[in-house]
């Protein structure tokens, strides 16, 4: 009886002691060997190597770092399409959709210094919608976290722009869309529905319509609306199921690193 005690309370043990991989961070790394088969993340500039930047595919849970020259390696396995981010002191948040297809051979990707013309407002990753989605929706089988709702809102003091040049809101990466353009080609499968596309608003006023799924989408502000030395507030709004009339049906999209250039 006590031998079989012993053998219940280790096993118990185990079970809890057991990590809990599905909501692990893997970090990754770059091996000192077979760099011929390494990423590279390298100054757009001057095409030097850098060191110390973290890439990280938040739909994986998985990070590394690039090694003195700039070489990364990508030790996971990437399932449909997924966002990469770069992330470097002194730089501008920059971020892709890749597959697995994309990353098969190495990949050398060059991002950029802010010489004081960009302002990060996020770099995180985020949920809209209402968790309710198709799984032939563009890039569902991608999200990994839960909605944090239909809009997204930021406030912030405009800083180190020149306001003599035009200003711009960057959304680094954007998943999820399924308006009639995104459907049109061929980001989603959905054959019997469409959405009206997510809004982007300054300051309470709409300035501008995502209908696409994509990188780098860049949004002009009108100057007249920017508040100087107070707080300005940019909110991010899904869009909503056109077809569905019985109740409210938002569309689930995802997006990560936002920022303000000139």
């Amino acid at each position: 009886m006590k031998k079989l005690l012993s053998l219940i309370i280790l096993i118990i043990y185990v079970i809890i002691s057991a990590p809990v991989y599905a909501a692990s961070t893997f970090e990754g790394g770059v091996s000192a060997q077979g760099r011929g088969n390494s990423s590279r993340i390298v100054d757009k500039k001057t095409g030097a190597g850098i060191d110390g930047a973290r890439v990280t595919l938040p739909k994986e849970r998985y990070s590394t770092t690039t090694d003195e020259e700039g070489y990364f390696e990508l030790d996971t396995h990437i399932n449909g399409t997924s966002i990469m981010s770069v992330e470097k002191k002194n730089y501008k948040p920059f971020s892709v959709t890749v597959t697995d297809q994309t990353v098969s051979a190495p990949i050398v990707i060059g991002i950029e210094k802010t010489n004081g013309d960009a302002m990060v407002l996020d770099n995180n990753m985020y949920h809209l919608g209402d968790n309710n989605y198709s799984d032939l929706s563009a890039n569902a089988g991608e999200f990994r976290m839960a909605s944090i709702g239909p809009f997204y809102t930021k406030k912030f003091q405009i800083k180190n722009v020149k306001f003599n040049k035009p200003i711009f809101l960057v959304i680094g990466s954007i998943i999820g869309i399924d308006t009639q353009m995104a459907r049109s080609i061929g980001q989603n499968q959905i054959v019997n529905a469409f959405a009206s596309p997510p809004e982007v608003y300054f300051n309470g006023n709409r300035i501008s319509e995502i209908q696409i799924n994509g990188d780098g989408q860049r949004i002009k502000i009108p100057p007249n609306l920017i508040k100087r030395n107070q707080p300005n507030e940019v909110t991010i709004k899904t869009g909503r199921n056109l077809m569905q009339t019985a109740y409210i049906d938002y569309d689930d999209i995802e997006f990560m690193n936002l920022f303000i250039e000139n």
